[in-house]
């Protein structure tokens, strides 16, 4: 017997997820799944943060359940792009997902074509973002701007000056801001500084 885990989500708090909680049990039980988990989110399909959906995702990767129950695709995901990452997670958890109403079941020969497709589009958008970002990268070099973190602009007189006066390593590099192998490094440059004494 699978076990199952229901989703439900109504877009307000006045509105109730019965409904949905009736179609979905009566589904479970028609196709001889055992529910363990029941997940409900009051929330606007647009909103980024959802409790239960996170939990949910949460203890699908704890591997609690099977099987994915929910009402309408468009109650789980809030864009098309995110119920494509929530479907291609499942797929790659070997987490089932059946849909009440558009009939989707990800686990016969048609739903793991789907679930191809559907991965194949997610990965697809993946790389696009990727190159869209490098695009971007080589744009910005060619315009003169520095990519990534910004180089440490050090007083290496300082930090000399400070070592010859007793400072160990760790004391130098707690009042520069900068870690003890970064106050190496600048005292490198000096052969004649003695690196040897006590950080």
């Amino acid at each position: 017997m699978k076990r199952a885990a229901l989703y439900m989500r109504v877009s307000t708090v006045d509105q109730h997820p019965e409904t949905q909680l009736l179609d979905l049990r009566q589904m479970a039980g028609q196709r001889g799944y055992e529910i363990v988990h029941e997940y409900t989110d009051r929330i606007s399909g647009a909103k980024a943060k959802r409790p239960g959906l996170d939990q949910m995702m949460t203890d699908a990767r704890r591997g609690q359940f099977d099987v994915v129950l929910v009402w309408a695709s468009d109650r789980i995901a809030r864009s098309v792009k995110h119920f494509l990452d929530v479907l291609d997670e499942l797929n790659r958890l070997e987490v089932d997902y059946v849909s009440f109403r558009e009939n989707i079941y990800t686990g016969g020969p048609l739903g793991r074509a789907i679930v191809i497709i559907i991965g194949a589009i997610a990965e697809l958008e993946r790389n696009l973002i990727i190159e869209r970002v490098r695009a971007s990268m080589r744009r910005a070099r060619l315009e003169g701007q520095h990519i990534g973190r910004k180089p440490l602009e050090l007083d290496h007189a300082a930090i000399q000056h400070d070592r010859s006066q007793g400072q160990s390593l760790r004391q130098i590099a707690k009042g520069h801001r900068v870690s003890t192998a970064t106050v190496q490094r600048v005292l490198r440059k000096y052969p004649n500084q003695d690196l040897k004494k006590s950080a």
